[in-house]
């Protein structure tokens, strides 16, 4: 579907702005792909406006405690979803805060494994102060996730650095036949997750990027430059494999829920986030670029305003062709740039993108730049929550 915006949009809108600050729960149904923590405090922030969010997510990490979690029992990363799922509860519900510990708390990753088996015991039968803090029902029902998870843990498992938010998301993962989505709604229901998050797939694969030096990176905790040395070579291209053991191709299609997710948006929203592992990721399951390309809604990229170790080298420029590329990879004849993308959003100082905002390169492609105050004193070098917001709401 080709779509034209030709009205004018004022950024931000004071008005929109009021209007869903009202009533968030008749708020816009505004799309976002991303994928670690990048999108916290603006989650956090967008449920002011609207409760209608929906957070599409990749599962393609393979660092940390997910990385133990993802090698024992072979299932999708959990903790990218974990953290949506915390950022998006209504905090003052009674028992949420509660739950919030439990779920960022990690196990010390500087005890043995006697003493982490036996603090994981007080958890599932109910002795650990952070269990004992949350009322019922929420209570049994993580008790008994976490038994589940107890259960099924290899005799190897390793406890030390384990998320127990992670642990209990297994555990319902397992429970329900392998189906993240079933616990997912669990979750989001007893917290008041005002929102929806899904995995782009519920698949068990990894990531593997190709360099300019004809080289390749074998997972995803080895691109974005936290848990590993940063790349020695710019990222040309990234494809799904089977397994870290196994890094031949593999395919994967976006399930009817997904395009569900995209046909119904007011607004589709690329977000700041690192460029490859958070956001292009997301693009790799066949029928993602398809149906964004069918659904007429406004789509709009917010790149990073600080630095992002997997765009070595690349300009702002550079980085919007990328997520073009991408996002048209399904049928690049058939599909348009301003089917995927029309609106560029970046804060009004240039010196905040590598090689600065190029505004006849973004015309060349039919892209609008808008340009309004995103950064502020105490938000450097990311954008302020709620500047960023307002501006996403005027676009609806």
């Amino acid at each position: 579907m080709r779509i034209k915006i030709i009205k004018e949009v004022l950024v931000p809108d004071p008005i929109k702005s009021e209007r869903c600050l009202r009533v968030p729960e008749l708020g816009p149904r505004i799309l976002f792909f991303s994928g670690g923590t990048a999108l916290r405090e603006l989650s956090q922030e967008i449920i002011h406006y609207t409760h209608n969010t929906t957070h599409i997510i990749t599962p393609f990490d393979s660092g940390g405690s997910s990385a133990v979690i993802r090698k024992a029992f072979g299932m999708p990363a959990v903790g990218d979803l974990r953290n949506r799922l915390m950022a998006l509860a209504d905090k003052s519900v009674h028992g949420n805060p509660a739950i919030f510990d439990l779920f960022t708390h990690r196990l010390p990753a500087d005890q043995v494994q006697n003493w982490l088996q036996d603090e994981l015991d007080r958890l599932v039968k109910g002795r650990h102060e952070l269990i004992s803090a949350i009322p019922n029902p929420m209570r049994k029902i993580i008790r008994h996730y976490l038994l589940v998870f107890q259960n099924a843990m290899p005799a190897d498992f390793d406890l030390r650095g384990a998320s127990i938010g992670n642990l209990v998301l297994t555990g319902g993962y397992l429970e329900n036949d392998r189906h993240i989505d079933p616990v997912l709604y669990i979750f989001s229901k007893l917290v008041e997750v005002r929102g929806t998050v899904r995995p782009v797939v519920n698949k068990d694969l990894h990531l593997r990027a190709e360099l300019a030096d004809g080289s390749s990176v074998l997972g995803q905790h080895r691109m974005t430059g936290k848990n590993a040395p940063p790349l020695r070579s710019r990222i040309t291209g990234m494809q799904l494999v089977h397994s870290l053991s196994d890094p031949t191709p593999a395919t994967a299609s976006i399930r009817n829920k997904i395009r569900k997710e995209i046909k119904g948006a007011d607004l589709i929203c690329y977000p700041m986030g690192s460029l490859f592992t958070s956001i292009i990721a997301n693009f790799q399951p066949q029928g993602v670029g398809t149906a964004i390309s069918e659904q007429g809604c406004p789509k709009v990229y917010v790149p990073n305003t600080s630095p992002d170790p997997e765009t070595m080298g690349m300009t702002l420029t550079d980085q919007v062709q990328e997520v073009l590329d991408s996002l048209r990879s399904d049928d690049p004849d058939k599909i348009a740039i301003n089917d995927v993308l029309n609106f560029i959003l970046v804060d009004e100082n240039d010196a905040l993108y590598r090689g600065g905002v190029d505004p006849r390169a973004m015309l060349q492609r039919g892209l609008k730049i808008i340009r309004c105050p995103l950064v502020t004193e105490k938000s450097a070098p990311h954008p302020d929550p709620k500047l960023l917001c307002e501006a996403l709401i005027a676009l609806v």
